[in-house]
């Protein structure tokens, strides 16, 4: 069996992965609760170990593969994660770490290619040689699959699509650039569009009666569909910032499919209505009506714990 672990923003999932892709036990850490990465390997490790226990033990494990922000498959370490205290500068070789501390085989890929990759062996893009997976989370990364294979690049950074600049000058990113696509479009971004909207403006909204740090994607998601009017033209703002972003992608590799995966993209229609019609006034007419917009095939997690594992 193999480890595979998805290693967000907030959380860390990890997961031991059976030969048919079974994901057969599983368990969370924080990832934001440690000072350095070697207390964040620490733990993880502990993780791992925890859940190896319930199947015979680490002699049951060969591998691991880990998914992670910036995570570079050529060198093995986190390369600058704008979204991860102990990784914002520099490289972490967590590849080395993991595999000095369990010795078995691991190796690291960015976090949003390990989810293209479970989605291409198991998801909704089976059957699909050209598509691309935009992940929602704390931050919005992608994974871009051409003619069946991974775009990696020369240095392996390839298919940052969530840093994209959307809006010259615009909002501050946490990769220290103006207007990225991820300081819209993330949880994150759309909690920073609701505060900023409460700020600049008396309009009423259920959304006054929260406490700041109650004011989540889920609890906009949930007064949207309740009717709240400002939270509906907050997920049709963000839901168009990112058909606009998708039209652009288009010109790149012509994807068959466009796969949401990640808390956010379950809101459903909320953000699906206003990104298909942004994406339709926006595209080339060559490319018009040709691309799908498809949730993950996969539940929650396991489309990112089962491609890390498959590395």
């Amino acid at each position: 069996m193999t480890i595979g672990i998805d290693l967000g923003g907030t959380n860390s999932v990890i997961g031991i992965v059976d030969a048919e892709g079974k994901v057969v036990e599983q368990i969370a850490i924080k990832t934001q609760d440690y000072a350095t990465a070697e207390e964040y390997v620490a733990a993880a490790v502990k993780a791992v170990r925890s859940i190896a226990d319930k199947v015979g033990g680490m002699e049951q494990i060969g591998s691991m593969g880990i998914g992670a922000p910036n995570g570079n498959i050529l060198t093995g370490c986190i390369e600058t994660a704008p979204n991860i205290a102990w990784a914002h500068e520099g490289k972490v070789p967590l590849v080395r770490m993991f595999g000095e501390e369990l010795d078995i085989p691991v190796t690291m890929t960015n976090d949003a290619n390990a989810a293209a990759i479970g989605e291409m062996k198991f998801g909704v893009a089976k059957d699909m040689k050209d598509f691309i997976v935009i992940t929602l989370g704390t931050g919005v990364g992608s994974g871009i699959v051409c003619n069946g294979k991974l775009v990696y690049g020369a240095d392996g950074n390839a298919g940052e699509l969530g840093h994209l600049t959307i809006r010259r000058g615009g909002r501050l990113c946490g990769c220290g650039r103006r207007g990225c696509l991820e300081a819209y479009c993330s949880a994150t971004g759309i909690v920073r569009t609701a505060k900023e909207w409460l700020k600049e403006t008396n309009e009423p909204s259920a959304l006054r009666n929260m406490r700041e740090e109650e004011i989540t994607s889920y609890a906009i998601a949930k007064a949207a569909e309740e009717g709240d009017e400002m939270a509906r033209r907050i997920y049709d703002y963000t839901g168009t910032l990112l058909g606009e972003a998708c039209a652009d992608m288009m010109t790149f590799s012509s994807p068959e499919a466009f796969i949401f995966f990640g808390g956010m993209a379950k809101a459903g229609e909320l953000l699906f209505e206003p990104m298909r019609k942004a994406f339709d006034d926006n595209v080339m007419p060559i490319f018009r009506n040709k691309a799908k917009f498809l949730m993950s095939g996969l539940k929650d997690a396991d489309a990112a714990i089962i491609g890390a594992a498959s590395l």
